[in-house]
């Protein structure tokens, strides 16, 4: 089969596309056929050896995506071939064999059938933001509805969060520094957008959503940001920490936390056992169906263009980037 490797953790440019083994499904695993496969910002810091991970090299990339059934292992049942699914959270693309490759060995706990009425490309980005979304928004226990903010609101969580969140009730703002994107994200849910560029956008979502405070911020940027988000924050709000798109938090003042008893907890996917993120799964499809959203795809790549599809994900999407693969 075809597939990307990554010979050494030196960045997503020196993958190199190369004939490699056919995968061989094990006991409780299915072997899929890939149709689509979708990009991640986790990818990236995988080839930069910025992730915990350290898989044997050559690795193959890729976490999320959708196929078709080809083989089933010993002890599987409920899955046919010929069958299209999708990948929730797994091992895959981190430390085993990933979706940049014409086939993948997936475990059969880690796949679902995608919606009927999403379609391929839907399926294959939808696994790992939405997942991450719902723990952002869930891993503080039951939440009356409340102001949420997310930060890089453009972003595959970040669109996963608006959505979610909306269907959970809560009132969303969103940060994008592009007045085009935060159009688009109002159409997605969100009831307001500010540019977090502005020097007065903490002023303004105060004076905007007033007496109101944000109950919850989703933050994917991290950085110089993160200090002027906690400003943003109610009595015992919260912080679910996605991503660090910006870096490092410069000079964090503790003291900020401490008088309105304010709580700061990291979201991990990985954190899921496959039966937590199939029952997370079935609640993500429920919520979803509520208002009839679906996954955003920005762009699709021919599958020799994943250098392409990286370079599209470096300039801030809005949404998921996605790859073709070959039958």
């Amino acid at each position: 089969m075809q597939a990307w490797l990554l010979d050494t953790f030196s960045g997503v440019e020196s993958l190199r596309r190369a004939e490699v083994a056919d995968p061989v499904p094990a006991e409780g695993e299915v072997l899929l056929e890939m149709r689509y496969a979708a990009l991640n910002p986790a990818d990236r810091y995988l080839a930069e050896k910025q992730y915990p991970a350290r898989p044997p090299l050559p690795h193959i990339l890729g976490r999320d995506g959708l196929g078709v059934v080809r083989q089933i292992g010993r002890s599987v049942t409920g899955f046919q071939v010929g069958q299209e699914c999708l990948i929730l959270r797994s091992e895959i693309g981190v430390n085993r064999a990933g979706t940049f490759a014409g086939l993948v060995a997936v475990p059969a706990d880690s796949l679902a059938v995608p919606p009927a009425h999403w379609s391929a490309p839907q399926a294959a980005s939808a696994g790992l933001v939405y997942l991450t979304a719902y723990q952002a928004l869930t891993q503080w226990g039951e939440q009356p509805a409340g102001v949420v903010l997310v930060t890089g609101a453009s972003g595959g969580v970040g669109i996963a969060s608006i959505q979610l969140a909306r269907a959970l009730g809560h009132t969303v703002v969103a940060l994008s520094r592009s007045a085009a994107k935060c159009v688009e994200l109002q159409k997605l849910g969100a009831q307001y957008t500010l540019d977090p560029a502005d020097a007065q956008w903490v002023v303004q979502l105060k004076s905007a959503i007033g007496p109101r405070r944000v109950d919850l911020a989703i933050d994917n940027i991290g950085g110089e940001l993160l200090p002027q988000v906690i400003e943003t924050l109610g009595d015992q709000g919260k912080v679910s920490l996605v991503g660090r798109l910006a870096g490092t938090v410069p000079q964090f003042n503790t003291a900020t936390l401490f008088f309105r008893r304010l709580r700061m907890g990291g979201v991990s996917a990985g954190a899921y056992t496959p039966a937590e993120a199939a029952d997370a799964w079935r609640n993500i499809v429920r919520l979803l169906s509520k208002t009839g959203a679906k996954p955003v795809v920005d762009r699709i790549f021919s599958f020799e263009r994943l250098d392409d599809a990286f370079a599209r994900l470096a300039e801030g999407p809005l949404g998921k980037v996605v790859l073709e693969i070959p039958a």
